[in-house]
């Protein structure tokens, strides 16, 4: 007990700063003499980066410019057109969905939903992203249309595909905020208004499937807790019994085949 009060009194006494001030200044210089070469910033080579405006009477040189800006700005909003403009929204809402029903917490991670519905988006979107490529983005790279021309061949198959994924009420709904003419055609409806009406259509449509697929799960916890209630097991949590008779019936079931079908079939991808 004595030697812990005299170690108390020597931590906090007030010559144990000046003593650790002293120590860091004696390690700084050790550092500096076994590494002399940082301190010669001689040696050190930084990258530069310059900047500049000059005045051109070629065109064609701001043109190249401004599609660089294009694509730069299409890069920064890849993600957002990914996540909206695709089936990745429904995807990985149910897919949550799922797994909450399931009641397994964090299994499968994140990390594994959000791959899985990412990869199943690639492969329900390919259909269109090919048709984009075929009738827009390689006829501008071999420069036989310009990018207007481009642009609006690669708006066809998006439209297309959310315009058959979109509720009717919702877009009318955006047409109607918009105070904009009704449209004749699904070449008046602008992509503005279509891309609103088809997230809210997906959000409505995913919550859908998540509904149906809590029924049997949530089935299953009201019959394990009735019996558990019955037999006096009042402390014992209902979801430590139920959890492993929802996993063999999803298990059973084949849940995984039967859930990615059905959403493949939402998209229409077995439709000939």
């Amino acid at each position: 007990m004595k030697q812990h009060i005299d170690l108390h009194n020597r931590l906090s006494g007030p010559g144990f700063g000046k003593r650790t001030i002293l120590l860091l200044l004696f390690l700084s210089l050790i550092l500096l003499f076994l590494l002399p070469d940082m301190g010669n910033s001689a040696d050190l080579t930084i990258p530069s980066l310059n900047l500049s405006l000059e005045k051109t009477n070629d065109p064609g040189k701001v043109a190249v410019v401004l599609e660089i800006i294009a694509l730069l700005t299409i890069l920064s909003l890849a993600p957002a057109i990914l996540i909206l403009m695709t089936s990745f929204t429904r995807l990985v809402i149910v897919f949550h969905f799922l797994r909450q029903a399931l009641g397994t917490q964090q299994s499968p991670p994140n990390q594994i939903l959000i791959g899985l519905s990412l990869f199943l988006t690639f492969f329900i979107m390919s259909p269109v992203w090919q048709n984009i490529y075929q009738n827009a983005l390689s006829p501008y790279l071999a420069e036989k249309m310009t990018y207007q021309e481009a642009f609006a061949n690669a708006q066809t198959p998006m439209r297309k595909f959310m315009l058959s994924n979109t509720r009717e009420k919702d877009l009318a709904l955006f047409v109607k905020a918009s105070k904009a003419k009704r449209p004749q055609t699904q070449d008046d409806v602008s992509l503005l208004t279509l891309i609103p009406a088809f997230v809210i259509s997906e959000l409505k449509t995913a919550f859908i499937i998540g509904f149906v697929l809590y029924i049997p799960f949530l089935i299953i916890d009201m019959v394990v807790a009735s019996v558990l209630l019955s037999m006096g097991m009042m402390m014992l949590p209902p979801i430590m019994i139920s959890l492993p008779f929802k996993l063999m019936l999803f298990v059973l079931v084949d849940g995984w085949h039967m859930i990615v079908g059905s959403m493949l079939n939402s998209f229409g991808m077995f439709v000939t």
